[in-house]
């Protein structure tokens, strides 16, 4: 990228959000392996002398700990609060919906001012592997918490209609319109608590009961079950990041896969999840990109899907664009084509006759939702996510970044001491609630160790 792209991406974004950072002609850009530098004048920094840090390595600073799968908008957040069973306060928020709604009680700080409050702390030649991000990188919720808001927070039953359709391909077509319904917006320089070992979350909503743990650490991984007895529908997902670094931007290719199973029909859908595209330049921004491929063998139908984001900010055309086709997997030959917006319409065309229907309507599906409440707090486990991280949220929605780092510390620390005292006695941990395993040709592999999901201390207001 040259000066001239620079000052141009700068000042928009300058226009764009108001940052409170230095002129533009006080920085310096240099060039080293194809990637920007950018040096800082020393009064911008507050220090005597101006540092110098490579782009890429802020970048890994601020992936590998806290730029996790789901990085989602920071809208429409309240607090509940109720004592568990180990007297623990119980802190939940509002779901992630479509961006622009406006009953914000919580707003993250500007992401540009946190990215260049990085250079004060992070010193050159620095180890970034065990990074850790200060509280103002989060938003009052845990990576799990986001990865169940995809399941149970949601505004119309798709998963009925999954189960409901008449024919194999009208259930395919819906099954497709679910998985998108599982997309929500993201946004630059916030990410949810990486979640500890052990660490659950478990919510109902209705006849729904989703059960998410993460089975592993150091790699993150996520595994989620979820169940409805009244539909007999059942939802195996196992989810873990892999981040690849391009310069300019990093995308995180989401390893592992999605099962949903309608056993009134006997039907599995086996699908992939979507990469994770954090770009640092020319435009700072956060999309869902890549390609999602969903199979049913017993009906012998497939649908490829193509996701894809605009390279610069002012370009809105393909912003969030989905274009795909449902075809048979025998004959290849392409029944319906699918075409849309994932957060607006998203259309289908039927080949055979040229009709033209509606699946999905994100304004209808993932806007106004509720935020979970507490039915049973003497049920809820200690290991629940709204409970292993409740001081830190409370301290993020008072907006007090002083105690959220202490409270964050505390949860840390108590982590790497029961490491040390499991590696001690040579224990290895297991997760309680899944079976795991992993191969080099498959990865990793989550199976449930219940049949059903018990009901949840948590619920969703319908």
């Amino acid at each position: 990228m040259n000066k001239t792209s620079c000052e141009r991406s700068y000042a928009r974004l300058n226009k764009l959000i108001g940052l409170p950072v230095p002129p533009y002609k006080d920085f310096h850009l240099t060039s080293q392996q194809n990637h920007p530098e950018i040096v800082l004048p020393a009064s911008s920094l507050n220090r005597s002398h101006a540092r110098t840090h490579n782009l890429c390595t802020l970048q890994r600073s601020l992936f590998s700990t806290a730029v996790s799968l789901y990085v989602p908008t920071a809208k429409s957040l309240q607090m509940v609060t109720g004592a568990g069973n180990d007297e623990s306060r119980i802190v939940l928020t509002k779901p992630v919906t479509l961006e622009g709604e406006s009953d914000i009680d919580y707003t993250a700080p500007n992401p540009l001012q946190l990215v260049l409050s990085l250079f004060k702390n992070v010193m050159p030649g620095s180890d970034l592997s065990r990074f850790q991000l200060p509280p103002t990188f989060n938003i009052p919720k845990s990576q799990l918490q986001c990865f169940g808001e995809s399941v149970y927070c949601i505004a119309t039953d798709m998963l009925s209609r999954c189960n409901g359709g008449k024919s194999p391909h009208d259930r395919f077509i819906a099954v497709t319109a679910w998985s998108i319904s599982t997309l929500r917006p993201v946004m630059f320089g916030v990410a949810p608590y990486n979640p500890i070992l052990g660490e659950t979350h478990h919510v109902s909503s209705g006849n729904l009961n989703v059960l998410l743990e993460q089975v592993s650490h150091h790699p993150p991984v996520s595994a989620l079950h979820a169940t409805d007895e009244k539909e007999n529908v059942e939802l195996i997902w196992c989810h873990h990041p892999s981040p690849k670094f391009h310069g300019t931007s990093v995308e995180a290719e989401v390893l592992g896969k999605r099962q949903l199973k309608l056993l009134n029909h006997r039907e599995t859908y086996v699908m992939n999840s979507l990469n994770l595209l954090i770009r640092f330049l020319p435009g700072p921004r956060t999309d869902w990109v890549g390609k999602v491929k969903i199979q049913c063998q017993e009906t012998g139908l497939e649908a490829e899907l193509c996701f894809r984001s605009n390279s610069f900010l002012w370009c809105r055309g393909n912003h969030r664009s989905v274009k795909g086709k449902i075809l048979d997997s025998s004959s290849l030959q392409t029944l319906y084509e699918i075409d849309g917006h994932w957060d607006r319409t998203v259309g289908v065309k039927d080949i055979s006759n040229g009709k033209l229907t509606i699946i999905y309507n994100a304004k209808e599906v993932i806007s106004g939702l509720n935020a979970p409440i507490v039915k049973d707090p003497k049920e809820v486990w200690p290991s629940e996510s709204a409970i292993v991280w409740s001081d830190v949220s409370q301290s993020i929605l008072s907006k007090d970044w002083e105690k959220a780092r202490e409270a964050k510390k505390v949860v840390e620390e108590k982590q790497r001491e029961l490491l040390r005292e499991r590696d001690s006695r040579g224990e290895t941990w297991i997760p309680k609630h899944f079976t795991v395993s992993h191969s080099k040709e498959g990865g990793w592999d989550c199976s449930p160790i219940q049949k059903w999901v018990p009901p949840a201390p948590i619920v969703v207001p319908l």
